[in-house]
């Protein structure tokens, strides 16, 4: 997969055990998102009818230990957060991890826009 082979992963069995009922439906809804597709967090949490629930959505993000098989790169956060460092692959970058699936750049997001988000998020 890291050399941009296309991998299925939707009919493994994953050990949930130990994982929460809500971030189990976070799992198997990001599960469902195509190869080389986007959601927003926000679009997840409609689609789990949980849309108050962003902070918990989050946090299941961050739980994830399935990095690839749970792809959680394909989880946009405020400001299309996609360069970011997903949190459990240390400095693979979710812009990189869809790069690799084939996805096309998110539209109007350029290097001022990312700079700029990142201004915002130091003076916060």
């Amino acid at each position: 997969m890291l050399r941009g082979q296309h991998v299925d992963f939707s009919d493994l069995d994953l050990d949930l055990s130990g994982v929460t009922p809500f971030n189990q439906r976070v799992y198997d809804a990001i599960r469902a998102i195509p190869r080389g597709e986007t959601r927003s967090a926000d679009d997840l949490a409609a689609e789990l009818h949980v849309p108050k629930a962003l902070t918990s959505i989050t946090q299941a993000l961050t739980k994830n230990t399935f990095v690839l098989i749970v792809p959680c790169h394909r989880v946009r956060e405020l400001g299309n957060g996609l360069d970011k460092p997903s949190p459990n692959s240390g400095i693979i970058s979710k812009r990189r991890l869809l790069s690799l699936e084939g996805a096309q750049p998110q539209a109007g997001l350029t290097l001022f826009d990312a700079l700029l988000a990142q201004d915002r998020r130091r003076a916060s």
